[in-house]
């Protein structure tokens, strides 16, 4: 969305006015319909002059165009500072300039992330010659008009503030310099010197309003870089009923002429393989360069499959791919061909970080593409604001007047491919279902461990392997605040057996679980949801208990930072039986869910002694009747 469009004789008289600031906000407030805090008018007042002093130049047009803040097409991303015009040989040019007024910076050890003083504090962001750099590239790969009319982008950034130094251009980062060179304090002549090698006349044919009503497709590098490397990685490889999910959703998109809507429910317990489907169809959709995203709330999935597939790309070119459900609140109707929803189940009413935006997620996914394909697993609903599930699917495509498939993925690929492994665990945890355990093996390395270092020990043995085991834990211990982590400050406490270990470290984000190091820490529902490793361990908390052989859930024994259960006592007195019946659900659906994130083993530490027990008996039942199975053979 074009919010400030000027030429550049315009936009040097707005200066003169010594209210550029005043008037960027003004139209902000107008066209993006929200304000701006003191920091960033202040930073439009200070960076736009700046701007202004290098575009005094009789050799740069002036009717060359100025953007600022120009909000990119399907993101909320908003570019600094614009210059558009043409070469002389007539073909157009665009600088895209992230402006920064940062007087000092330092390396993180990770690719691409620089610290730095920004609100009050010191933080990890991203290095300005990447951010410059990620804009150009979401407007390659995914805009038809920069793709088919060869508009040449030229990303770059200017710290018209900050001192040269080693670091931001230093070998580190020489790479993202390479790709989109930043400027410093004393470099405005350099600077000059690079719009005049670009920009010789100026912006005769509209291109930012070009750009700006350009179709959303995604480009053949993109969609060739995309299928290349999916083809080389087995761990995408489609099987038995994946393969028939895959083809019946591609049949749905491409047999679509009048575009109609269309919605397809993909259900599937945990190890049936609904995210490889789902990175399968994002994949070939792409290959069709037709316009698709893969949507999950929680951004781990997003993060660890992004990663997966960038290969040889650069992370940012693919992470576009990749968004959250609450991207699509002011999108219009069948903005995308497809929309892959994985982990459909942990969808949420409203969106936003205060909850107070758009009206329902489920309905704006369908509104906004033409087929729309959830997978779901009910019993992975963990969070109160869960609303996920079939019938709500169906309710909002029926709004939608969209016509609805429903298909199912049975075969099981995690938990050695053991469904009695499951029914049997709904068995234990007391979690209806239709499919009652049968006496049988378990076929699944389910182990009870008598205490907190067992765990440890075993799941750091079985890490050495492949870098493929984790412990995770129920969410009954206080997330720290970053000072606490750096003091050293441990999370998970178990004092009985002298027992200390951390969160997963913030740092990671959502590649906690591919984190080599990781493995010392331990991870929560929020980033293993959706994920798998070889071998689990799991410390079951006080919120799950058995008393006299009922599983007793307990919402109160959460840590006062879980957001899952936020709010549970006022809807407890509002809905007392409704609520009672949905935390019992969550807090068991947890659990289960982190007990089935191996595909070869699950090993269990239960903070509750008669719990412990109970769990051995029902082991001990199971062996039994192994044996007894195993004389009738021999018999």
């Amino acid at each position: 969305m074009i919010v400030y469009h000027k030429s550049k004789s315009q936009f040097l008289e707005d200066i003169l006015t010594n209210a550029i600031d005043e008037i960027v906000l003004g139209l902000v407030q107008e066209k993006l319909k929200h304000g701006a805090g003191k920091s960033q008018v202040a930073a439009w007042k200070h960076s736009l002059q700046a701007m202004a002093l290098l575009l005094q130049d009789a050799e740069i047009p002036n009717d060359c165009g100025v953007c600022i803040e120009y909000k990119l097409p399907h993101s909320g991303k908003l570019i600094d500072f614009v210059l558009t015009g043409q070469n002389s040989a007539g073909v157009d040019q665009v600088i895209i300039v992230e402006l920064k007024q940062w007087q000092q910076a330092s390396a993180t050890g990770k690719d691409a992330v620089v610290r730095t003083f920004l609100n009050g504090s010191q933080r990890e962001v991203t290095h300005p010659s990447y951010q410059a750099w990620s804009y150009a590239a979401l407007l390659q790969d995914f805009n038809l008009t920069v793709q088919e009319e060869n508009i040449e982008l030229h990303p770059c950034a200017y710290l018209h503030n900050y001192a040269q130094d080693e670091v931001l251009a230093g070998e580190a980062y020489a790479h993202h310099v390479a790709l989109a060179p930043i400027f410093f304090q004393g470099d405005a002549l350099k600077f000059r010197a690079y719009i005049k090698e670009r920009i010789q006349r100026g912006d005769a044919t509209g291109i930012m309003e070009r750009i700006d009503a350009g179709k959303l497709r995604p480009s053949k590098s993109l969609a060739d870089s995309l299928v290349a490397m999916l083809g080389g990685n087995r761990e995408f490889v489609l099987v038995d009923d994946q393969k028939v999910v895959h083809e019946t959703a591609l049949q749905l998109i491409n047999s679509n002429p009048n575009g109609g809507k269309k919605v397809l429910i993909v259900e599937g317990g945990p190890g049936t393989g609904k995210s490889v489907v789902a990175i399968n169809l994002l994949v070939a959709i792409t290959n069709q360069q037709k316009p698709v995203q893969y949507v999950t709330k929680n951004a781990a999935p997003r993060d660890v499959y992004s990663n997966k597939l960038s290969g040889s790309l650069t992370k940012g070119r693919i992470s576009n791919l990749f968004v959250g459900s609450g991207a699509f609140t002011n999108t219009e109707a069948n903005t995308f061909e497809s929309l892959i929803v994985d982990e459909s189940h942990r969808l949420n009413e409203k969106s936003g970080l205060y909850g107070n935006l758009g009206e329902n997620q489920i309905k704006e996914l369908i509104h906004a593409a033409r087929v729309t394909v959830f997978f779901i697993d009910e019993k992975q609903r963990v969070h109160l604001k869960d609303i996920g599930s079939r019938e709500e699917i169906k309710a909002w495509a029926k709004a939608e007047g969209a016509e609805v498939h429903e298909l199912q993925l049975a075969s099981q690929f995690r938990c050695n491919g053991s469904v009695a492994y499951l029914n049997w665990l709904d068995q234990v945890l007391q979690i209806p279902n239709t499919e009652a355990y049968q006496p049988e093996t378990l076929g699944f390395e389910f182990q009870v461990v008598s205490s907190p270092h067992e765990l440890r020990d075993i799941i750091e043995a079985k890490n050495r392997e492949r870098n493929k085991a984790r412990l995770v834990a129920g969410y009954c211990w206080t997330w720290p605040n970053k000072k606490k982590v750096l003091e050293g400050v441990y999370d998970v406490v178990l004092p009985e057996h002298d027992f200390a270990i951390r969160w997963n470290l913030t740092q990671d984000g959502g590649l906690w679980i591919m984190n080599p190091d990781s493995v010392r820490e331990i991870g929560c529902i929020h980033t293993c949801q959706g994920l798998e490793v070889d071998y689990v361990g799991v410390i079951v908390g006080p919120d799950l208990v058995v008393r006299n052989g009922q599983v007793v859930t307990d919402a109160s024994k959460r840590a006062k930072s879980d957001m899952t259960v936020k709010g549970y006592k006022q809807l407890s007195q509002l809905r007392p039986e409704e609520t009672a019946v949905q935390l019992d659900s969550i807090i068991k659906n947890t659990y289960r869910t982190l007990m089935t994130r191996g595909m070869l083993g699950c090993y269990v530490y239960f903070t509750d002694q008669e719990t412990e027990e109970y769990f051995r008996s029902q082991l001990a039942l199971v062996s039994a009747q192994e044996k007894a199975q195993n004389l009738m053979v021999a018999v």
